[in-house]
């Protein structure tokens, strides 16, 4: 069988719960995070994925995706990767939305960009980076990550501009599966939360 990625968002921080931007800041998980990455592990380690004994692990080398990864028990086989960090929003870093609109009215990064930042087209050569690495090997790869590299990773695996990824939304330690369909690359889950009902 062809190699699927499964992503898992880092938990619940003070940033992502007010809805700022964070890239590069390393801000920690709240009890909430924690909570969540736990649920999620246990979802992890139970039948069907029974903590996904040939999956290489993968994880963004920032402080609350490796700290969901080492509390879901995926520590010990996890591989920082640089790759898997999340945007740089240059002067956008800590603003939330409605911040950044209030000067610029009609913004939207997947169309806009950030300034002082990463570009949109440095952000699909990582997410590119991920989508060649996963799919050159012969097993299933687990990564821990931030919300707009996973959706842009996720843009990518469909051979889609990351624009794409403004329509789709991913949650606090949420769980989503890209694989096959018919051959092409396809969407098994989105987003799935259900561990934290």
């Amino acid at each position: 069988m062809a190699p699927r990625i499964l992503l898992a968002r880092h938990g619940q921080t003070q940033w992502s719960l007010s809805g700022k931007h964070t890239g590069r800041s390393d801000i920690p998980l709240l009890e909430e995070g924690r909570r969540g990455a736990k649920l999620l592990g246990e979802r992890l380690h139970r039948a069907p994925l029974d903590g996904l004994p040939g999956a290489e692990i993968l994880t963004s080398p920032l402080a609350r995706a490796r700290e969901t990864c080492e509390i879901a028990g995926f520590g010990d086989r996890a591989t920082p990767w640089d790759a898997l960090m999340e945007w740089d929003y240059g002067a956008y870093e800590g603003l939330t939305p409605d911040e950044i609109r209030a000067d610029r009215p009609d913004w939207l990064i997947w169309r806009d960009g950030v300034p002082g930042g990463e570009t949109l087209a440095e952000v699909s050569a990582r997410a590119d980076e991920v989508v060649e690495r996963v799919r050159a090997g012969e097993r299933d790869v687990l990564v821990f990550a931030h919300g707009h590299i996973l959706r842009s990773i996720g843009a990518r695996w469909l051979g889609l501009d990351i624009d794409f990824a403004a329509r789709v939304r991913l949650n606090p330690t949420s769980l989503s599966v890209l694989g096959w369909a018919y051959g092409e690359p396809a969407i098994e889950t989105w987003n799935d939360c259900g561990h934290l009902i």
